[in-house]
């Protein structure tokens, strides 16, 4: 089956974007097209698959995001950067709320970042604190700030939902080795974490600069997650580390956004959303692999306005 797609990324997370308003696919079929895409071994590659569905309601469009592992995440709020561009265009519009798999989100175009850099403003929310929606069972009804007995660790975490579930936890250090032994905890369901986690070990630099760095449910080790560095800034609020309503920089190793956070638990994020190229790619759904693969354009300028961006940034400097 030939797919018409958009390689773009958010922040450095990285995703095949398609149009699936007029595409006829159950969620199995989408799941396989999604491991086939995502694939880093293949043609195209990325961190997950973004889909431009039909909105409903009060929605102008939806977003659905699936997982390299072909689940279906509640959120990614970098990805939602990169359908809200594309329903922009697509629709002639530069404001939406867009439905997701539980919620929905708020999308504003945004005045650039950086010269060449688009930029969207996406708010979140409201983040939960209420652990047993999830559902899971983390020693108490809400988590902040403390040790989780299950997971065997003296590392401290608040458990935010946002609305897909992240435990944050702030270090002095990142040690990845220890970050991926907490992750594929997570990972592999533990009756305790039915739905699985994604883990985040945050340093606070200054006043109003953070670093994360995330275990992502579904993808592993990950340059980049939007909503791990929502819940992040949330966290930090919320546990003192900064205050409610500044605007923090937010790094990782794929990039930077601007994030805040207020009081009610609403979370603000603007960041880039980048086109690198389009093309068209052949996938064979039986096997879950990507074929011929075709570009049509590229966005070279974009991506060369990003790449001085995070170059002059912060990004990556914060392990």
């Amino acid at each position: 089956m030939k797919f018409s797609l958009i390689k773009c990324h958010g922040s450095g997370n990285d995703f095949p974007l398609i149009d699936a308003r007029a595409i006829d696919l159950t969620d199995d079929q989408w799941a396989s097209v999604a491991r086939a895409l995502a694939d880093r071994r293949g043609p195209v590659g990325g961190d997950g698959l973004l889909l431009l569905k039909q909105g409903g309601g009060d929605t102008q469009f939806a977003m659905v995001m699936r997982n390299s592992d072909g689940s279906e995440a509640e959120t990614c709020l970098n990805g939602l950067r990169c359908v809200a561009r594309l329903g922009f265009e697509t629709f002639g519009i530069d404001r939406a709320t867009v439905q997701l798999k539980t919620s929905t989100a708020a999308v504003t175009r945004a005045d650039s970042i950086a010269p060449g850099v688009y930029g969207v403003r996406e708010v979140a929310g409201p983040a939960s604190l209420d652990a047993a929606a999830w559902p899971a069972d983390l020693g108490a009804a809400r988590v902040v700030d403390a040790v989780i007995p299950a997971l065997a660790s003296d590392r401290r975490f608040t458990a935010v939902a946002m609305p897909n579930p992240h435990l944050v936890t702030f270090v002095e250090t990142i040690d990845e080795a220890e970050l991926i032994g907490i992750g594929e905890r997570c990972e592999a369901a533990p009756a305790w974490l039915p739905n699985r986690a994604n883990v985040s070990f945050v340093r606070v630099l200054d006043a109003e600069r953070i670093f994360v760095r995330t275990f992502e449910r579904g993808v592993g080790l990950t340059d980049s997650c939007g909503s791990a560095m929502a819940a992040s800034t949330y966290a930090a609020c919320l546990t003192g580390r900064t205050r409610f309503g500044t605007e923090l920089t937010v790094t990782n190793r794929g990039g930077l956004v601007k994030a805040s956070a207020t009081e009610d638990a609403m979370v603000t994020i603007t960041g880039n959303a980048t086109w690198e190229w389009a093309a068209t790619v052949e996938v064979d759904l039986t096997r879950e692999t990507a074929g011929e693969l075709v570009v049509t354009r590229r966005y070279d300028d974009e991506v060369a306005a990003w790449a001085g961006l995070a170059a002059g940034g912060d990004a990556g400097r914060g392990g």
